[in-house]
C-alpha cells in the first residue's frame, strides 16, 4: 500500500487527536517499520489495520467509523494537494467518473507497484450514479468516507446505498448515489 496513505493517517490522527495518541497507537502496533513512513514507500496494509484497531482501542470508536472518518478526511487532503483534479470537475459525477479511468491509471503510471482498487461507474440516470469498489484490501469504509468527502466539495446533498457484493478474495462494493440536491456556486 502506499506511503501517503500512512502519512496521512498519521496526520489525522495528530489532528483530531494529539501526537501523543499517535506515538501511543504506533508502540501498540504490529509494525515493521516502528511508524517510520514515507509518501512515496509501499507498507502492508497489514501496519494500517493494526493502527487503526489500536486507535479504535484508544478512542473506543469501531473501526469502520475510524476508517470511514479516514476517507473523508483523506479526501480534504487530496483536494489541496491535487486541486487540479478537482477544480477540472463541476460536479459529483463527473469526478467520480473521472477516479476509475484516469487518476488509478496514473498512479499505476508513477508507482508500478502499486495496487489501486478498481473503481467503476455508471450512470443510471441524471442524479444516480453506481460505483464498484473492488480491492483486495478491505477499505471500503475508506471509499465511503472518500465518496461523502467529494459530495461536501461539490455541496452535493445525496443518499448512499451501501452492499457488499461476494467476489472471491475482494472485497467488493456496489455503491448508488442518488443526488437528492445540488448548491450551485
Amino acid at each position: 500500500m502506499q506511503g501517503m496513505i500512512f502519512t496521512e493517517f498519521l496526520k489525522m490522527v495528530d489532528i483530531f487527536y494529539s501526537p501523543e495518541v499517535t506515538e501511543r497507537i504506533i508502540k501498540q502496533s504490529n509494525t515493521e517499520t516502528n511508524g517510520a513512513y514515507t509518501s512515496v514507500g509501499n507498507y502492508s496494509h497489514s501496519e494500517l489495520v493494526s493502527m487503526v484497531v489500536a486507535l479504535s482501542e484508544e478512542d473506543e470508536t469501531p473501526v469502520q467509523d475510524l476508517v470511514r472518518a479516514f476517507g473523508k478526511f483523506l479526501l480534504g487532503q487530496f483536494c489541496e494537494q491535487y486541486p487540479g483534479y478537482f477544480l477540472a470537475h463541476n460536479d459529483i459525477f463527473s469526478f467520480l467518473d473521472h477516479i476509475g479511468n484516469h487518476v488509478h491509471t496514473e498512479v499505476m503510471k508513477l508507482y508500478p507497484d502499486s495496487r489501486p482498487p478498481m473503481i467503476e461507474t455508471t450512470r443510471l440516470g441524471l442524479d444516480i450514479m453506481e460505483l464498484l469498489y473492488s480491492s483486495h484490501r478491505e477499505l471500503g469504509d475508506a471509499a465511503h468516507g472518500l465518496i461523502e468527502g467529494a459530495l461536501e466539495y461539490f455541496e452535493t446533498e445525496a443518499t448512499i446505498q451501501r452492499n457488499q457484493l461476494i467476489e472471491g478474495e475482494k472485497t467488493c462494493i456496489r455503491f448508488l448515489i442518488t443526488r437528492t440536491s445540488t448548491q450551485l456556486n
